[in-house]
């Protein structure tokens, strides 16, 4: 094996170099007494990293000063997450303890770090202590979403730099990302790490697609950017005349979204027209951006002709994630359509860097819709259903599906998935109203239960005293918390009726001398083919075991006591 020479004074040089480098990207951020803070991160991380190296040669410590950038460049944290991001893998490597941490830091990092530890074993072979994990790790996103951002910088630092990885590993934490990770970053808002994140997994798990697509980009870039060049001039005239300050540009598509477009519509590449987008960055007063944001879309529509089913509106009702924006697609000047997204610097910022730039514009803002979310988060995870993978599962179709308002009949406003039915509605409005729902009025016009909710629907939900949740009621909500309250009303309700079965197996074993055992119910369970004995108690209730099922069973005992001994 070829001996690797190691320079440790460059080293050394190129350590301080990222540091500083480090300290620039979070400059705007820091307040007295931050920057010892983080220096004093930075001193514990390089002593404790000091001999340890990537799989790539390179020290250890270029890696929690890669996350600390992200974090404080991509994300837009503040010191705090700084320091931690700089720690984060002290504590499970190395010898330092949380205390050690607590000490130095205080509890909030500690907090932090500790949220961070638990959630690096998230991923297990094991799918089922995996969801377990998965849990564990929303409820420190409950707590506090930092953990989870430094965790998505670490990760995409992680997949940035996987090149040097054995091929097992780098599929192992390609489908992880791009099965929780890109996910968790699209609905913290983090679009462009979410893009990111899909164009890396795909680079690794589908390597033949991804080059070929990237090619093909590459070959017809020249001819794009002319393209775009055309397409801005008369819009950007227009802006001056107008005095509308605004950024006009043009950006690629990435590379994951195109593919998913090839698959999604079964076209070739040469027929996705949208392989890149128009971006209208205005730079407006917090008062007029609405207006200056309708104003731009009026002059470009005033240039192109837009196509009416195409317009977005996200500026009056912003996504669950915070984002606003106005996207709309107009027919270009060489016969081909166009997106084009317009929006101001303040939501530009919150497009790129997510949650994380909600904090800063937090006091204008009303309750935005992540902190909704993980309101909803926290609700769900309290709840009782023990199975976590179904969790998972009903986690995830909510991580990645779109919404829809809805308005009750009083004209607020209700955010669901989409798909999203008439009883899911119910349950978001209160748990009591979903259980007791037995109709709906859509927009005044009496649907079913399953009725699918369109965009802008006004509904008023239907109760009776009577109803109670039904088994086939699983079959059509889409909302994570109505699939688990209805789950845990059947089981309650079962759990009743087997009570009163309880009662009537114990009379009916009496009338036929068969003494009330836990040794005997166990047998009738097994002679029924049941899996619990509340499962035994529930069919008595139901009536579907009765005396004469009793009796076959007394006298098949029989039998086999008087089968003759070999």
């Amino acid at each position: 094996m070829k001996e690797i020479v190691i320079d440790l004074e460059a080293e050394k040089k190129e350590i301080l170099k990222r540091y500083r480098s480090l300290l620039r990207a979070c400059k705007s951020t820091l307040q007295k007494g931050d920057e010892r803070m983080i220096r004093k991160a930075f001193e514990v991380a390089v002593e404790s990293h000091q001999d340890m190296r990537r799989k790539s040669g390179e020290p250890y410590i270029y890696h929690p000063i890669a996350v600390a950038h992200i974090a404080a460049d991509e994300i837009g944290l503040g010191p705090t997450s700084i320091a931690c991001a700089l720690l984060h893998d002290v504590v499970e490597d190395t010898d330092v303890t949380l205390d050690d941490i607590e000490r130095d830091f205080g509890k909030k990092v500690a907090k932090i770090i500790d949220g961070l530890t638990k959630i690096s074993g998230v991923f297990d072979t094991n799918t089922s202590l995996q969801a377990e994990n998965f849990r564990k790790m929303l409820l420190t996103l409950a707590d506090d979403v930092r953990v989870i951002l430094i965790k998505l910088a670490d990760r995409l630092h992680n997949m940035r730099t996987m090149e040097f990885m054995p091929r097992d590993k780098q599929l192992k934490l390609s489908s992880e990302t791009i099965y929780l990770y890109a996910p968790l970053a699209h609905r913290l808002g983090l679009y462009a790490i979410k893009s990111e994140m899909e164009d890396l997994s795909m680079k690794y798990m589908e390597p033949e697609t991804y080059q070929f697509i990237k090619k093909k980009l590459n070959e017809k870039k020249a001819e794009r950017e002319r393209f775009i060049g055309d397409f801005i001039k008369p819009v950007k005239t227009l802006f001056q005349d107008q005095h509308l300050n605004a950024d006009v540009f043009g950006r690629p598509k990435s590379i994951h979204s195109i593919w998913n477009k090839m698959k999604k519509k079964n076209i070739p590449f040469e027929e996705v027209y949208d392989l890149f987008a128009i971006r209208i960055i205005l730079d407006s007063k917090p008062e007029n951006e609405k207006a200056d944001c309708w104003k731009a879309y009026s002059d470009v529509t005033d240039i192109y002709r837009p196509n009416p089913d195409r317009l977005r509106d996200w500026i009056s009702s912003p996504k669950a994630n915070g984002y606003e924006s106005l996207h709309t697609t107009v027919m270009g000047p060489r016969g081909q359509w166009v997106e084009i997204q317009i929006r101001t610097n303040r939501m530009n910022e919150i497009a790129e860097k997510g949650f994380a730039a909600h904090w800063k514009y937090k006091e204008s803002s009303t309750e935005n819709g992540l902190d909704q979310w993980i309101f909803k988060v926290r609700e769900m995870l309290k709840s009782p259903e023990s199975n976590a993978l179904d969790f998972l599962d009903d986690f995830k179709m909510n991580l990645f599906s779109d919404e829809i308002f809805i308005f009750t009949p009083k004209g607020a406003l209700v955010q669901l998935p989409l798909n999203a039915t008439a009883l899911d509605f119910a349950f978001e409005i209160h748990s009591d109203i979903g259980a007791k729902c037995i109709g709906a009025k859509v927009n005044h016009k009496l649907v079913p239960l399953s009725y699918k909710l369109q965009n802008g629907d006004q509904v008023e939900i239907i109760t009776s005293g009577k109803q109670t949740p039904k088994e086939d009621w699983l079959n059509f909500v889409v909302t994570a918390k109505a699939k688990s309250k209805i789950k845990s009303a059947l089981k309650e309700e079962k759990r009743k009726i087997a009570e009163e079965g309880k009662e009537i197996l114990e009379r009916k074993m009496k009338s036929i001398k068969l003494s009330y055992t836990s040794d005997n119910l166990y047998k009738l369970s097994y002679f029924f083919k049941l899996q619990t004995t509340q499962d035994l108690f529930y069919k008595v209730a139901l009536g579907q075991i009765d005396l004469k099922d009793l009796r076959e069973y007394v006298a098949s005992e029989k039998t086999i006591e008087h089968k003759p001994q070999d």
